[in-house]
């Protein structure tokens, strides 16, 4: 029988990607963003993903951000890094480099814009598969791609030990509460929403894989590991007393605001490269509210 254990089990923060005023990769601040995040506590480390701005980034620089990454947290947490593409062959190209790189697992998100069947799924998945070691996370952000996995799907790839399991942005709990009948309990599922920690984790999912982690990661592994310990009413709590900053941090396309949020605490997190731009005062103001309320603004 295959027993796969979990990359990690709590919190994982999305970690940005900073940029300096000329569009450069701030490494610099980049290392000190990290080292704040294993201070706190924080389980493991995704690194350029979503959160990451990784679409904009380019080959050597994410190479380069992967390696820097690494090499920072020095095996204290897992490191996760993002390889996804809407094209199978690249997208096993950058997993290659995140492996070289000293990454511990891959995050693969689904194709996105030619998007694919469910059979075209199985076959993108299977084909990164055959060409790395390290296991890989699935990524279902149907919001961004414009596809989802089925649980069928899923039920399909967790026979490929190299799959540890997936990072469920959907939305979908019905989706959630399928895959946990069909996949069985060494499938991991990690919620992809901040705002649907404490729901998800009450189904027998592991953690989170954050953007909310970058501003509280205290908060979000203590939500967390009070789920690991059935303790879903005082988790609760935190999912509630958070929820205003959650709903801000998303009030415009991610990572705008998170970047935002870092940036009113001298956190350096920079500036954004296009299409992505500042958000609205009327949203800043909303953002800044929510961080008053919870004590992070004086």
């Amino acid at each position: 029988m295959l027993v796969r254990e979990p990359i990690f089990c709590g919190a994982c923060t999305a970690v940005v990607t900073p940029f300096d005023d000329t569009g450069a990769v701030d490494y610099a601040a980049l290392e000190a963003l990290l080292e704040e995040q294993i201070q706190s506590g924080i389980d493991a480390i995704c690194i350029c993903g979503t959160t990451g701005e990784t679409a904009t980034l380019s080959t050597r620089e994410y190479i380069s951000v992967v390696e820097t990454c690494v090499k920072r947290i020095g095996g204290r947490v897992p490191v996760i890094a993002g390889a996804g593409s809407n094209d199978t062959a690249k997208a096993a190209y950058l997993a290659q480099h995140a492996q070289d790189a000293g990454a511990d697992a891959l995050l693969i998100v689904t194709p996105y814009y030619n998007k694919t069947s469910q059979p075209g799924l199985l076959k993108h998945y299977d084909y990164i598969a055959e060409r790395v070691e390290k296991p890989i996370i699935l990524y279902n952000v149907p919001s961004r791609t414009g596809v989802s996995f089925t649980a069928h799907t899923y039920q399909r790839l967790a026979e490929n030990p190299k799959i540890n399991g997936v990072k469920e942005a959907s939305g979908n709990l019905s989706l959630v509460v399928h895959t946990r009948n069909l996949c069985g309990p060494d499938f991991t599922i990690w919620s992809g929403n901040d705002d649907h920690v404490v729901p998800m984790m009450s189904l027998g999912a592991k953690g989170v894989i954050s953007v909310a982690a970058n501003l509280v990661p205290q908060a979000v592994v203590k939500m967390t590991h009070l789920c690991l310990e059935n303790d879903f009413q005082a988790a609760c709590q935190i999912q509630l007393e958070y929820a205003d900053l959650i709903d801000a941090l998303f009030s415009d396309v991610n990572p705008i605001p998170i970047k935002a949020a870092l940036n009113l605490l001298n956190k350096k997190a920079g500036t954004l490269r296009l299409p992505l731009c500042e958000m609205s005062e009327e949203k800043l103001e909303t953002l800044k509210n929510a961080m008053l309320r919870i004590g992070l603004l004086a």
